[in-house]
């Protein structure tokens, strides 16, 4: 068996993919970046992420304008405004599905002319941008081409939030199950036998009906064409599949400790354990200080509630009216009292999941947002450790 990992850095150092998961909301992007800085920060080699979620967060957090398909280095100037020099380069994408899916098929066609046929088809646009979750398989695809290209040490992938994520990792598997689908082979059926007549079977009755004989040929057309692909198609999202489940291949979930959020996670958690994937840790974000937790402060909380009045009596002179004071006083200790209770909640959640990754990191509230590549070292700061 192997060595568990003892923090994040060790994590990362042992694997050469790392899959970010988490609901909205829950800082998966940023934590995705961050964890990405650090390991350019700290560790020699180059250093991806890619982002496949559709929104453009990333793009903000590491000051890059207009990066796509093609990978973008972030720029030594901005290590330099954040202070810090790395070890390694940092570059980032974002998937731009059309280009990787006319990428794909000009791939996996048996010949240029298939290739052309394919992309010029009316049908392909739409097809590509909603056929069988396309977004999903072909954030896969690319990251299965990243990796065979061999120019990254390691590459943190942002996916979309987490049922979607789930259909991320599901996109090879049900790829290879559409090519092999008897629904496909309905499809295709008038385009590899011209003698098949339309009104030879129900199911091309009732679409002709419904569709219409020319509209039916046009898909019959491309299915038809599409399928040529398929061997490729097939090998590739299997390829796939045993790369999400490689050693080298690691699951971080992004949570807070709130309750809708944390649901979803431990959901997800359960998932990836169902399906075998390896779940190297759990990153909550906005978990409070631990200074709560003192009991000491606990007592001294305590008998600032009871003895309010007179502490108050003493900082009157230079702070104003003693009631005014008093009633300050004893909402601060009140307040503290009542973040401790949540505190301790959390750390008991926290002792929980602690049995479940191999890593979990916690992440304080932060006084201000993370928009540059200074915040994202403070956060990973965080994380690393």
């Amino acid at each position: 068996m192997a060595a568990r990992a003892g923090s994040i850095e060790q994590l990362l150092a042992a694997k050469e993919i790392v899959i970010s998961c988490g609901s909205g909301g829950v800082g998966k992007t940023t934590t995705a970046a961050a964890l990405a800085v650090m390991a350019a920060l700290r560790q020699d080699g180059r250093v991806l992420v890619l982002t496949v979620d559709p929104a453009r967060r990333l793009a903000d957090a590491l000051g890059l304008e207009g990066f796509g398909n093609v990978a973008k280095p972030v720029p030594q100037e901005a290590f330099a405004r954040a202070g810090v020099e790395p070890r390694g380069e940092l570059w980032a994408a974002m998937l731009d599905t059309k280009q990787s899916w006319d990428a794909l098929v000009r791939r996996h066609a048996p010949d240029r002319a298939t290739a052309e046929r394919i992309l010029d088809n009316a049908l392909y646009e739409n097809v590509s941008r909603r056929f069988v979750q396309s977004h999903d398989y072909i954030a896969m695809e690319r990251l299965y081409e990243l990796h065979c290209e061999g120019s990254y040490d390691l590459i943190v992938v942002d996916t979309p939030p987490t049922r979607n994520a789930l259909d991320f990792l599901d996109a090879p598997a049900r790829m290879a199950e559409f090519f092999s689908s008897r629904f496909l082979r309905l499809l295709t059926a008038p385009y590899r036998s011209r003698i098949v007549s339309f009104a030879s079977k129900p199911f091309y009755t009732v679409a002709d009906r419904i569709l219409g004989t020319e509209f039916l040929e046009d898909i019959a057309e491309f299915f038809g064409l599409f399928q040529t692909m398929a061997p490729g198609f097939v090998e590739r999202a299997e390829a796939v599949t045993r790369l999400l489940h490689d050693r080298r291949t690691t699951f971080v979930v992004v949570s807070t400790l709130e309750a809708a959020p944390l649901h979803e996670a431990e959901y997800f958690v359960e998932q990836l354990g169902a399906k075998r994937f390896h779940l190297g840790a759990m990153v909550l974000n906005k978990v409070l200080p631990s200074y709560l937790l003192d009991e000491r402060a606990a007592v001294v909380a305590e008998r600032l509630r009871r003895e309010a009045g007179g502490v108050a009596a003493r900082l009157a002179p230079e702070l104003g009216e003693p009631a005014q004071v008093e009633r300050v006083l004893a909402e601060v200790a009140d307040s503290f009292l009542r973040f401790q209770v949540v505190a301790q909640r959390e750390a008991e959640q926290r002792a929980e999941l602690a049995v479940v990754p191999e890593v979990v990191a916690t992440v304080p509230y932060f006084d201000a947002d993370i928009v540059d590549l200074g915040g994202l070292v403070r956060l990973g700061e965080r994380l690393w450790g």
